[in-house]
Parts: C-alpha cells; structure tokens; sequence
C-alpha cells in the first residue's frame, strides 16, 4: 500500500478551528477528511472550501454516538485504507459557571461523552488505520482548563475559570493524552500522540459572541490553530507526549 499521501481526519471539523484546521492543512497539501456530526452543516462548510479550489472529503461523525465513529473508520478504511494524522477537535461545554457544589450531573455528563469519551472512541477506532501509516500522529486539541497546574497558579488567564466539568474532562483527556503516547512508546510503534492547548479563541465556541470574546483578548481562529498546524505538519518530528501552546509548554 502506497501511503506517501497524508490522509488527514478532523473531528469537529465544519466550523470555527475545526474548519480552520480543514482549511489550512488542506491548502498544504495533505487531504483532509472533515468530520461534521450533522451532514447539512458538513457540506455547507465543503462549499465553501470548495470556492477555494480546495478538495476535502466529508465523512458524518459524531463523536458521542458509538456507532457514527465506527461507520465513519470503516468508510476511511474503504476509501483509503490507512490514515495519517488523526486530529481530535471536536469539543463543547455545558456546564459553564455553575459551582462546584451545585453543579448538574446531567451537563457533567454531557462534558464527558464529547470531551473524553468521544475522544477515546474516535482514537481506539482510528488507531489500526494510523499503524498503516509508517509515520502517523494523534494529535488532541485540548486546553489550558484542564491543566491542574494553572488552576492552581494565581497569575495563569484561567485561575479564575469556572466549569468543572469541562475542565475534569480535558484533564482526563490530557492523562488519556499520555497513557496512549506511552502505549505507542512501549509497542515501539510509530505514532506521536500530543495535546494541543489553543488558548481563547474568538468563536462561537459554548454560544459565546466572537466580537466580545476578541474584546476579551482572544485570539483569531488562524492563532488559535497555529501550534496544530505546526505540529500536523511536521511529519518528521518525534515529539510526543507533550501538552503545549504558541508559547511552548502547558503544565500538566
């Protein structure tokens, strides 16, 4: 099997960093497969790539439903027969601000089944078709708000950050992060498994307002993705089991 073409899978990939990431790696080459858990919404987001004369392929999965991730690896499996880059982007919060104490065991929940679970999910499936590839990378895109490290540092931009369940899920994908790196170590298999912190990105990520999160300090989506994109496309690196930003490294 010929894999010197980089098949490349984004989760999440229709809208804000996820299109972004489709979009940029897209123009550098490799061929990106957008995964959108709705279809309308995919190929809307293909169109408008398309107008850029750029070719992506659409795949429907969603990642909190089982059966979506398993159909959308056998139909990269079908078309392709290996992958390259898996990018785990595909993410939501649902208890923003609510107290520890009081918070809703429904949204923790629902924190867990898109932030950890699908990830896993989607990486488990992922993998055998990653091990066709003689180099292939997981690539998680996580956040600062999981870091125990900046929770706990008074002068971190996420000190004062309230969603528990949010937060726990990303620490919990951050340890899933360097379980599987080390996995891949051990098996001496050719597969870097990295997390990705984005920083505040001005999207309409958890219904925020892009305008007032850029009144906020945040970033444009193009910096959000800048250390995805450098990692993604560095296909001779060797890093792994890092969590880090456009700064360097995050905390643990």
């Amino acid at each position: 099997m010929n894999t010197n073409q980089i098949i490349t899978l984004v989760t999440g990939g229709n809208r804000g960093m996820g299109l972004e990431i489709v979009k940029e790696l897209s123009q550098r080459g490799q061929h990106v497969i957008m995964g959108a858990r709705n279809l309308e919404k995919g190929r809307a987001a293909i169109d408008k790539l398309t107008k850029l004369n750029l070719d992506v392929d659409l795949v429907q999965l969603d990642v909190t439903n089982s059966a979506s991730v398993t159909e959308a690896a056998q139909t990269v499996q079908q078309k392709y027969g290996y992958l390259t880059i898996l990018i785990n982007n595909a993410g939501a919060v649902f208890d923003a601000r609510q107290d520890p104490s009081v918070v809703k065991l429904e949204n923790l929940r629902d924190d867990f089944a898109i932030n950890y679970f699908g990830l896993v999910d989607v990486s488990q499936k992922m993998l055998p078709l990653l091990q066709k590839s003689a180099r292939a990378k997981v690539i998680n895109i996580s956040s600062m708000m999981g870091s125990k490290t900046e929770a706990l540092n008074p002068q971190s931009s996420v000190y004062k950050a309230v969603a528990v369940g949010y937060q726990s899920a990303k620490a919990a994908a951050n340890m899933y992060t360097v379980q599987l790196a080390k996995e891949m170590l051990r098996k001496n298999l050719s597969i870097t498994v990295n997390a990705i912190d984005t920083g505040m990105v001005a999207t309409e990520f958890a219904g925020a307002d892009p305008v007032q999160v850029k009144k906020m300090g945040g970033k444009t989506v193009k910096m959000g993705v800048a250390r995805t994109i450098k990692l993604a496309t560095d296909l001779g690196s060797k890093e792994i089991a890092t969590f880090s930003n456009t700064e360097g490294q995050v905390g643990w």
